[in-house]
């Protein structure tokens, strides 16, 4: 049976990415809580849309879609689901309000698992919820031509009720050391648990209710206003990538988890750039296009593209973005990182 330990997380030796992107984090995290406490109806706006694209994103990861009209909806309550796809729609929307609204009141356990999976597929007709599976699964790649492979063969039925109660063990022994960085320990203890995959059915989304749970245990709550969910859909190549070169030797206990923890800090940051970006656009009003090219790049903490810019302001064109970003250098207020189209942009 696979043991956990995270005391590695003390002396891990990590490339300096890691320590500045923690640091952003950080930085980001005391920035936000300035922001609501200066406008406090901006940030619950922003909790209405950002939970519609959580229920939007994280079902849309494994498959299960419907229209954004239906969405909105069924999320709101003023829709009852029609299919299948509709009343798993409606279980994770259940679920994560438990999670955004009683985080502090329940603890990273088995019996929180167990009911927040029960929960999620409440809904459907499905009789497992709520239940470890009791049958051993396998996790399969899929190909385009039909055809398909085992990725990942997860830990079998029989230990899964044990591994996981190593599992929270070794988080509390980790979560009550000073000494464990708890954005580095987030990951490890969600790569862990989609590795034992313990659920017949919803592994995947349970893994990210209980991210938010995590991060929420720790102070950091900018899930309730920008979906963690939805910048893991936007980028889940590269999400599933880390996931892979994560679980490779896992059962051996020789896998590297730094793949996987430097995709989780990357979507965080990500998640605090959106608000930044959600902020101001709400913020606003009829701002120039110019100012708002001019603020995202000031208030980036981390380089930012051409592209990444567009994607922030998709309603501004790429010649607009360039022109901005021509005179910002040429006044000195920012530097340039890069001379190709990949180059990056900072405040001086």
């Amino acid at each position: 049976m696979r043991k956990f330990d995270y005391s590695f997380l003390k002396t891990i030796k990590l490339p300096s990415e890691f320590l500045s992107l923690t640091s952003i984090i950080s930085a980001l995290k005391n920035e936000e809580e300035h922001k609501k406490k200066e406008y406090p109806v901006i940030f619950t706006n922003l909790q209405k849309i950002a939970i519609v694209q959580s229920v939007k994103g994280s079902n849309a990861i494994e498959g299960i879609v419907t229209t954004d009209k239906r969405i909105e909806e069924i999320v709101n309550q003023n829709s009852a689901p029609l299919n299948h796809n509709e009343q798993e729609i409606a279980g994770y929307r259940d679920a994560l309000n438990l999670v955004h609204t009683n985080f502090k009141d329940i603890s990273f356990n088995l019996e929180t698992m167990l009911n927040i999976h029960k929960i999620m597929l409440n809904q459907t007709s499905l009789n497992y919820g709520g239940q470890f599976k009791t049958n051993d699964n396998v996790i399969r790649e899929l190909y385009p031509d039909g055809t398909s492979k085992i990725r990942f063969v997860p830990t079998p039925a029989s230990e899964v009720k044990e591994t996981m109660e190593q599992l929270v063990l070794a988080y509390i022994d980790a979560r009550d050391d000073y000494g464990v960085n708890q954005l580095l320990l987030i990951p490890c203890v969600i790569l862990d648990f989609l590795c034992i995959h313990p659920f017949r059915d919803g592994n995947g989304r349970m893994s990210r209710l209980l991210s938010l749970l995590l991060l929420y245990k720790e102070g950091f709550d900018v899930s309730r206003y920008i979906s963690f969910e939805e910048q893991i859909n936007n980028d889940k190549g590269n999400y599933y990538d880390a996931l892979g070169k994560s679980s490779f030797n896992w059962h051996e206990g020789t896998n590297d988890y730094i793949p996987f923890i430097y995709n989780f800090l990357v979507t965080l940051v990500r998640c605090y750039q959106e608000l930044d970006k959600r902020f101001l656009t709400v913020k606003s009003g009829k701002v120039s296009k110019t100012k708002r090219i001019e603020e995202i790049v000031l208030n980036a903490f981390i380089p930012v593209s051409k592209k990444e810019i567009r994607d922030l302001l998709p309603d501004i064109s790429i010649t607009t973005i360039e022109k901005v970003l021509s005179e910002m250098l040429k006044d000195g207020r920012i530097t340039k990182i890069g001379s190709t189209s990949k180059a990056r942009y900072i405040k001086k």
